[in-house]
């Protein structure tokens, strides 16, 4: 089957090296002259026989609207439009409306698998009309893991479940992914356990918590034992801050994912300047020693570092909200993920180019 992909980042290269050895041809265009096949859109359209299957894998926001704005005047009645970047939900809605009107069909897609997808499969989560999912069903087949279809792929329902559920898909992973460092750090503060990596390690066969998460983290310990020099400072890309706004328009109560995000927002300070109220609250009301930024820090335990600036935040604390600076930058520097991956947290345009370099995949991609 022929396929166009727009956006040769880290996943969506890797896509199309997956899908060339399935057996697809596949015309790939990005703006980075190494890595695309084409020098234009246009010339993608071209290179492609109607009806046109084309997969857009760039940034969200500004660059996919962009994106799907120029496929708008380029694709015929009846060609396909797959949009498999981490775009909100909301946004594929509009994109559906604006193709319909000339025929041509609409597909999300969340995508998850990160740069493991290429040998181990992605998983893939749909959303759109039968028709048009049931046009791209040999891409799918080839992208997901081997075994049974419904373990790595689902038509999870009209346009915008596919990256509806992606989003929950992510929020999940902020959680999971916080349990398993809550434990890293206690194994770590008791004397007793003298080889943390150790019992990760011994989890990951026979237990209820093996998963493929615990696998990475017991890597990650492999690779840089204790996690030795590796920095606090957590960022996120968005589809956790939209999963916990659509727990609350929904009255879902979600406390796992609301203290896993909390605690990356927490990462990026050196000094909180909620805690530092709290501190002199307790010297006001109750005479407790309030201690200043001078004085030496005890230690809660010794695999903790204590704090040890002046009490300014971390650069580019502050601007990882939705839409603020360092969320463009991430978004610009890594682009639709798992996952790792992430956007930022409101749907709001983002500047950008209407495909991605080497870099289009988010750290929530997973």
């Amino acid at each position: 089957m022929q396929l166009g992909m727009i956006g040769l980042g880290k996943m969506g290269a890797n896509m199309r090296d997956r899908l060339r050895k399935g057996g697809h041809e596949v015309v790939g265009y990005d703006l980075n002259p190494e890595v695309r096949d084409v020098d234009s859109l246009q010339a993608l359209v071209e290179a492609l026989d109607a009806p046109r299957v084309v997969w857009v894998m760039v940034p969200h926001g500004a660059p996919t609207q962009s994106t799907v704005d120029e496929l708008g005047e380029l694709l015929s009645e009846g060609d396909l439009v797959i949009e498999g970047g981490n775009s909100h939900f909301t946004d594929d809605v509009k994109h559906h409306e604006q193709l319909a009107t000339k025929g041509i069909g609409y597909v999300d897609c969340g995508v998850s698998g990160g740069i493991w997808g290429i040998t181990e499969g992605y998983g893939l989560m749909c959303g759109g009309e039968t028709e048009w999912v049931q046009k791209a069903l040999p891409i799918f087949d080839t992208l997901r893991p081997e075994g049974p279809r419904e373990e790595g792929w689902v038509h999870a329902g009209d346009v915008g479940a596919g990256h509806y559920a992606k989003m929950v898909h992510n929020g999940i992973e902020y959680g999971l992914m916080h349990a398993y460092a809550e434990g890293f750090e206690l194994l770590t503060a008791k004397d007793a356990v003298k080889d943390v990596k150790g019992v990760f390690q011994a989890w990951t066969r026979g237990t209820v918590v093996r998963s493929w998460l615990l696998d990475l983290l017991v890597r990650s310990l492999d690779e840089t034992p204790g996690l030795e020099g590796i920095s606090e400072y957590t960022s996120d890309s968005g589809e956790g801050r939209w999963t916990l706004i659509e727990g609350i328009e929904h009255a879902v109560p979600m406390p796992v994912l609301s203290a896993a995000l909390f605690a990356r927002f927490a990462s990026r300070q050196e000094n909180s300047p909620a805690m530092q109220a709290v501190a002199a609250l307790r010297g006001q009301f109750g005479g407790h020693a309030v201690k200043m930024l001078d004085e030496e820090a005890e230690q809660i335990h010794p695999g903790a570092e204590p704090k040890h600036d002046e009490g300014a935040a971390r650069p580019g604390a502050g601007s990882e909200a939705p839409g603020g600076e360092s969320a463009e930058a991430e978004a610009a520097e890594a682009g639709p993920t798992s996952g790792s991956g992430e956007t930022d947290g409101t749907p709001s345009p983002q500047d950008g180019p209407s495909s991605g370099s080497g870099s289009t995949d988010s750290d929530e991609r997973g």
